[in-house]
């Protein structure tokens, strides 16, 4: 069998054990073609049993990636703020490796500690680099005052967290859409749902 025959039969057997595995279609197709070109460079008489050689390189490849990706989201969570750890969710695919709980926690944070119009400008400056110009029009406050509020989640979120209680109520429609602004870089669904949070808190205040 020639190495263009072994690589179109065995391709899609790799590719399944690798998706399986990383749970991810890109990372699984990179894996198999790095898995290719290591094994096209041994030279065609190094591997007796190429079936079982490729299928133990994409196993160990796989593993290798996840521990990767697990010491990325580890340094990750230790060492960047709430901010940063919201940030970097929509450049990073740490999906399978539970970023989403550690996203819900520190929305759950976001929601203990600010006011829903802090939190409203905090999210959308912090995280979509909305500038004051862009806050005093969405939500028809001054500049300064959106600087002043930013300026006073910060200080907050700064505070410590330890004794928070994180079995706080699940505000699954922001995050939802705070997820969809994240992975299609549109956050006119999000500011709409800021927006009626930030409505909904002064409506219960006037009552």
């Amino acid at each position: 069998m020639s190495r263009d025959q072994a690589i179109t039969l065995y391709q899609p057997m790799l590719h399944a054990i690798a998706y399986n595995i990383v749970r991810c279609k890109a990372d699984a197709e990179d894996i198999v073609q790095e898995t290719f070109l290591k094994w096209l460079s041994l030279g065609p008489k190094k591997v007796e049993d190429t079936r079982a050689y490729l299928i133990r390189a994409v196993r160990n490849n796989c593993l290798n990636h996840i521990n990767t990706l697990r010491h990325k989201k580890e340094e990750l969570l230790n060492q960047h703020t709430i901010a940063e750890i919201i940030g970097r969710f929509k450049e990073t695919s740490f999906a399978h490796l539970d970023l989403d709980a550690e996203l819900a926690k520190a929305m759950k944070i976001l929601h203990a500690k600010l006011e829903p119009l802090e939190r409203a400008v905090y999210l959308l400056k912090e995280v979509f680099d909305f500038d004051y110009e862009a806050l005093q029009d969405t939500f028809d406050k001054k500049k300064d005052h959106c600087r002043q509020l930013f300026c006073r989640a910060k200080k907050k979120l700064s505070e410590e967290t330890a004794k928070l209680n994180f079995e706080l109520p699940d505000k699954s429609t922001l995050l939802e859409t705070f997820r969809k602004a994240c992975d299609f870089g549109n956050a006119a669904e999000l500011v709409q749902e800021l927006k009626k949070d930030v409505s909904d808190a002064a409506s219960k205040k006037s009552e």
